[in-house]
């Protein structure tokens, strides 16, 4: 356990958490509504430092991030605890850790005693071009994220955030130094939406997505698809145009097929005619690299906008990069968005 990096006291012994844009007022004794930074005596402390609830060797494709070293090995790590409640979690395991029935601080978390020379020493180790934060939320786990990600600098590895976008300001800024790539979970266009089936609210991701792209970092966007709740084309298309109108044309959007999971399980997958419909509204708005998730075989290809020739081809996560260091079209010479 260790002090957090980013709140500011209140009076009567409460601390208001600066990490995400909840900004949590907490009293002594409490947690915010992450489960996983608490106040002690006027003090917030992470409670997941040291608690690494998953590491293990992913494909870089797996994030998704198709843009950012294609085919290479990310280590991907996550600790316990999340800032939102999205009722459709697939990692629900190890991100609500205040819906276990139990008392978290009662006792440790989860999780394995991992330090952040150990992560990257593995992540060297294992042939890993890259480091994730990934799983869970890396705003919550922020002070093993910004001390490990200094590290795989020093290491010559990237770093990546796999994020709901939710973090407030001051973090994305603490970040930015270390921080190369990240996919940003678009949930939905509907602040509704954000706060009945998410616990958040839709601005603050779109002021994050802006804000990252102002620092120039490799930015992809993934939204899951739900039947009926967030598939309605005009929904659709209004996610498209902010995409393409704010980021830029280029920004990968991937698309990805809903499966049952948590606390919606009432609602079926995603059927594939609706990725591809969802498809043709975001390449009709302007975007250029537009993909569908959890369908291997369907659109997961690289194409070069300007001749069409696929440049990196995907089934799964095989993969055949065809630009090999550098981001040049190999037929036309024209740029391909990424960094290869």
């Amino acid at each position: 356990m260790i002090r957090a990096r980013l709140y500011a006291p209140l009076s009567g012994g409460a601390v208001k958490c600066l990490a995400c844009n909840h900004f949590c007022t907490i009293t002594p004794g409490h947690p915010g509504l992450c489960g996983v930074r608490e106040n002690r005596d006027g003090q917030l402390f992470s409670l997941v430092y040291d608690r690494v609830v998953a590491a293990g060797v992913d494909p870089i494709e797996k994030k998704p991030i198709f843009h950012f070293k294609p085919g290479s090995l990310s280590f991907s790590i996550a600790a316990p605890g999340c800032n939102f409640k999205c009722r459709f979690c697939q990692n629900a395991d190890i991100s609500q850790v205040c819906d276990r029935g139990a008392d978290p601080f009662s006792g440790r978390l989860a999780g394995k005693a991992m330090t952040p020379e150990a992560i990257v020493a593995k992540a060297v180790e294992l042939g890993c071009q890259s480091i994730s934060y990934t799983y869970t939320e890396p705003t919550v786990f922020f002070e093993l994220v910004l001390d490990t990600a200094m590290l795989a600098k020093e290491a010559g590895l990237a770093n990546i955030f796999v994020t709901n976008g939710f973090m407030s300001p001051k973090l994305l800024q603490a970040s930015a130094a270390v921080l190369d790539a990240a996919n940003v979970d678009l949930k939905s266009f509907s602040n509704g939406f954000y706060t009945r089936y998410c616990n958040g609210r839709l601005e603050p991701v779109k002021q994050t997505l802006k804000a990252m792209v102002d620092l120039g970092l490799m930015v992809e966007v993934t939204t899951l698809v739900i039947p009926g709740l967030n598939d309605d084309p005009n929904e659709l298309e209004q996610m498209a145009s902010f995409i393409a109108g704010e980021l830029g044309p280029s920004t990968p959007w991937h698309l990805s097929r809903f499966h049952p999971a948590y606390q919606l399980t009432q609602v079926g997958p995603t059927p594939v005619d609706t990725l591809e419909r969802a498809c043709d509204i975001a390449l009709s708005a302007g975007l250029v690299h537009v993909y569908t998730g959890n369908v291997p075989g369907a659109r997961e290809n690289t194409c070069c906008q300007a001749c069409g020739r696929t440049v990196v081809k995907r089934f799964g996560y095989t993969v055949e990069n065809f630009l090999t260091q550098t981001n040049k079209c190999p037929g036309c010479g024209s740029p391909v968005f990424g960094i290869y």
